[in-house]
C-alpha cells in the first residue's frame, strides 16, 4: 500500500473550478495507483506545511509504506502515477520528461542533478519515495524544492520517463485544456504495451523479438497468465530444446533451434508482461534471473551430450569451458553494474586526462547515438544473451553441438577480454568502491574457515590474493591438460588448494579499491578451475564436472540475484562456503575419491539451492 499527498504546484493560476476538477481527477488517479489515503498537503491560505509533511512521512515510514507526492497541477495519464507507485525494485522514483534544457540528467535510469548545460530531463512534479528514503525527506521537508533537496541529501531516485504517454504541469486554464487534449489523443493501453518493451535492448532482441513479442504479451495478459507462469513456459521450451539437441539428428537440431528461439521470446515476454500489468515481486524477478542462467546451461549440456552421442570428441570440455566463462563474465557484469550505479550516486571528478575518463566519455557519447552503427556495434560486441542464443540456434541447426559450443567459447572469450579491459580502465577513473557497501563476506561466499580462522582485518590487497588464486588454478589446469606438471598431480592439487585458501586472508579487509569489484569473479574462477583440475586428475567423468559447476553457478547467481532484485538473503548460506568446498574437494581427491567428491558436492550444493528456492516460493 501507498500513502499519497497532493501538494500545491508552483505558479498555479488555474480557475478555482478547473483546479477543483483537476484535484478530483488526481485523487482518483492516485487511488487507482494503489494509494490507501490521499491527503492535501497545502492549505491555500498557508502555502507549505513542513510539519504536516514530516508527520505524514513518519507515518508512512512506520507502516513501511511508500509515499507518493504529486503536484496538484499535474495533468497526466493515470498509469504514470501507477508506474511510480509500483517501481519493481521498491526504490524511490520520479516522473520526468526528456528536455535538453532541463536541470536533471538520466544516468542509466538514475536521476541526478546536472551541471549547467548538461541536463537531459525535466521533473514533472510527481515522485514516490521508498520507506528507506523517508527519514531523509523529514530532514529536508522545509525546503521548497523537495526533489532538489533530496538529491542534495544523497537520495538517488529512479527516473521514470513519460516516453509515449503524456504529462505536464499546467498553470493556466488554456494550458489545462491543451494538456488534456494531448492526453486524450494517446491510446493509453497501446502505449503501455509498447512501453513494456525495454527502451534500450540488444540488437537481436530489438529486431527479432520485440518487433512482435507485444502481441504475445497482450495475449498472455488476456489469458490471465502471470509473469512467473510465462517464465516457467520459457523454461519448458529451453528444456525441450536441450533434449532435441541431445537427440542430435538433423531434424531434432532444427527443432531445437526453433524451440530455443521461441523460449527466448517467452523469456522476453515475462518481463514485458510484468511491466504491462505492473505485477512485480522479488521472487518473480529472482526466478527470471535464475531461469535465464539455468536454461542456457541446460542447453550447453544438451549440445555436449548430443555431440558425444554422434561420436564427436571434446564437446563436454567445451561445455565446461562455456559454463565457467559465462558465469565468471556474469559476475563481472553484476558488480561492474553495481560499481557504475555507485559512481553515479556518489560522483567524483574523474581522473583528469586518464584513459578511463576518455573511454567513459566516448561510451556515453555512443550510448546517446541510439540506433547508429556505433551504438549497435557496442551492444553486439559484448555478446549478450540474445546474440548468444541466436548463434547457438543457427549453428545447431546448420552444423552440430560441438561447433555451436566452440563458437560460444571463442566469441565469449573475445567479448570478455574486451569488456574486462575497458571496464577496468573506466573503473579506475571512477575512483569509487562498491563491494564494501554490501555484506562483503557473503558476496565473496566465504565459509566458516575464512570467517573464523583465516581472515585478518588488517590484511592487504584482497584483489591480489583472489587473482593469485585464480591464476594458480588456471596454471594447474593447463599443466594437467598439457602434461607438464613437475610435481606429481597430488602435490600440485594440495599446493593450489593452499593458495586458494590464502585468498581468504584479506576477507575482512575493506574491499573499497577501484578494482575490488573483480574479487567475486576471481574467486569464482579460482574455485571453478580447481573443480576442473580435480576432475582432470581424477579422472572425473565430464558430465559430473559439468553438473558440479552448474550447481555452483546457481548458488552464485542466487547471491547476486537476491541483491539485484531485493530478495532476502539465504539463512545458513555461510556454513558451506567456497573455502569448505575447496578443502573437501582436495581432501577427497587426494584420497582417490574425486568422482564421489564432485558428485557429492553437486548433490549437496544443488539440494541446498532447491530447498531455499522452494521455501522462498512458498513465502512469496
Amino acid at each position: 500500500m501507498t500513502l499519497a499527498v497532493l501538494s500545491a504546484g508552483s505558479g498555479n493560476a488555474l480557475d478555482p473550478s478547473d483546479a477543483d476538477r483537476l484535484e478530483n481527477d488526481l485523487v482518483i488517479a492516485l487511488r487507482a495507483a494503489g494509494a490507501s489515503e490521499v491527503e492535501r498537503l497545502d492549505d491555500p491560505a498557508r502555502p507549505g506545511d513542513p510539519a504536516r509533511l514530516r508527520a505524514i512521512s513518519r507515518r508512512a515510514h512506520d507502516a513501511n509504506q511508500r509515499l507518493l507526492i504529486c503536484a496538484d497541477n499535474l495533468v497526466a495519464h493515470p498509469s504514470l502515477l501507477r508506474t511510480l507507485a509500483t517501481e519493481p525494485g521498491g526504490r524511490s522514483t520520479a516522473l520526468v520528461v526528456a528536455d535538453p534544457a532541463g536541470d536533471l540528467r538520466d544516468d542509466r535510469g538514475k536521476l541526478l542533478a546536472a551541471e549547467p548545460g548538461g541536463g537531459t530531463v525535466r521533473y514533472l512534479g510527481a515522485l514516490c519515495l521508498a520507506p528507506a528514503d523517508l527519514p531523509t525527506l523529514e530532514k529536508v521537508a522545509d525546503r521548497p524544492d523537495l526533489l532538489a533537496a533530496l538529491l542534495d541529501a544523497g537520495v538517488v531516485p529512479v527516473a521514470t520517463p513519460v516516453r509515449l504517454l503524456r504529462a505536464e504541469q499546467v498553470h493556466t486554464s488554456a494550458e489545462l485544456t491543451h494538456a488534456r487534449a494531448e492526453v486524450a489523443a494517446v491510446d493509453e493501453d497501446a502505449a503501455l504495451l509498447r512501453l513494456a518493451v525495454k527502451e534500450k535492448d540488444d540488437f537481436f532482441t530489438t529486431y527479432a523479438v520485440s518487433s512482435w513479442s507485444p502481441i504475445v504479451t497482450r495475449a498472455a495478459a488476456r489469458l490471465g497468465l502471470s509473469p512467473t507462469a510465462v517464465t516457467w513456459l520459457s523454461v519448458l521450451f529451453a528444456v525441450a530444446a536441450a533434449l532435441a539437441f541431445w537427440q542430435a539428428s538433423r531434424p531434432a537440431m532444427i527443432a531445437g533451434g526453433i524451440l530455443l528461439y521461441l523460449g527466448f521470446v517467452l523469456d522476453c515476454v515475462d518481463g514485458q508482461l510484468a511491466r504491462y500489468t505492473r505485477r512485480f515481486g522479488a521472487f518473480g524477478g529472482w526466478l527470471d534471473t535464475m531461469a535465464d542462467r539455468a536454461k542456457e546451461y541446460a542447453v550447453y549440456a544438451g549440445l555436449a551430450a548430443g555431440a558425444e552421442r554422434i561420436g564427436l570428441p571434446y564437446a563436454w570440455p567445451l561445455a565446461i569451458a562455456a559454463i565457467l566463462l559465462q558465469t565468471v563474465r556474469h559476475m563481472t557484469d553484476t558488480w561492474y553494474g553495481a560499481l557504475h550505479d555507485e559512481a553515479a550516486s556518489r560522483p567524483r571528478s574523474p581522473a583528469a586526462g586518464g584513459v578511463g575518463a576518455r573511454l567513459s566519455a566516448a561510451s556515453n557519447r555512443v550510448q546517446g547515438e541510439t540506433g547508429s552503427a556505433a551504438y549497435w556495434l557496442k551492444r553486439i560486441v559484448v555478446f549478450p544473451i540474445g546474440e548468444r542464443w541466436a548463434l547457438i540456434a543457427v549453428l545447431a541447426m546448420l552444423t552440430n553441438g560441438r561447433v555451436a559450443l566452440g563458437a560460444v567459447v571463442g566469441v565469449g572469450l573475445l567479448a570478455f577480454a574486451y569488456t574486462l579491459a575497458l571496464r577496468s580502465l573506466r573503473s579506475i577513473s571512477m575512483r569509487v568502491g562498491v563491494l564494501d557497501k554490501v555484506d562483503t563476506m557473503r558476496h565473496r561466499d566465504d565459509g566458516p574457515l575464512v570467517r573464523h580462522l583465516l581472515a585478518f582485518p588488517g590484511a592487504p590487497a584482497p584483489l591480489a590474493f583472489a587473482a593469485l588464486a585464480a591464476v594458480a588454478s588456471l596454471a594447474l589446469v593447463a599443466g594437467l591438460l598439457f602434461g607438464r606438471l613437475d610435481p606429481p598431480a597430488e602435490v600440485a592439487i594440495g599446493v593450489v588448494a593452499l593458495l586458494l585458501l590464502a585468498a581468504g586472508i584479506p576477507a575482512k579487509a575493506r574491499h573499497d579499491g577501484p578494482l575490488d569489484w573483480l574479487v567475486p569473479a576471481f574467486l569464482r574462477a579460482a574455485e571453478y578451475l580447481f573443480v576442473v583440475a580435480v576432475g582432470l586428475a581424477g579422472p572425473v567423468p565430464p558430465p559430473v564436472m559439468f553438473l558440479l559447476l552448474f550447481t555452483l553457478a546457481l548458488r552464485h547467481y542466487d547471491l547476486t540475484a537476491r541483491m539485484e532484485k531485493g530478495a532476502p538473503g539465504v539463512r545458513g548460506g555461510a556454513l558451506f562456503g567456497w573455502d569448505v568446498r575447496v578443502v573437501v574437494l582436495a581432501a577427497l581427491a587426494l584420497a582417490g575419491h574425486a568422482t564421489a567428491a564432485e558428485a557429492g558436492l553437486a548433490a549437496l550444493v544443488g539440494g541446498s539451492f532447491l530447498v531455499h528456492a522452494i521455501a522462498d516460493w512458498q513465502r512469496s
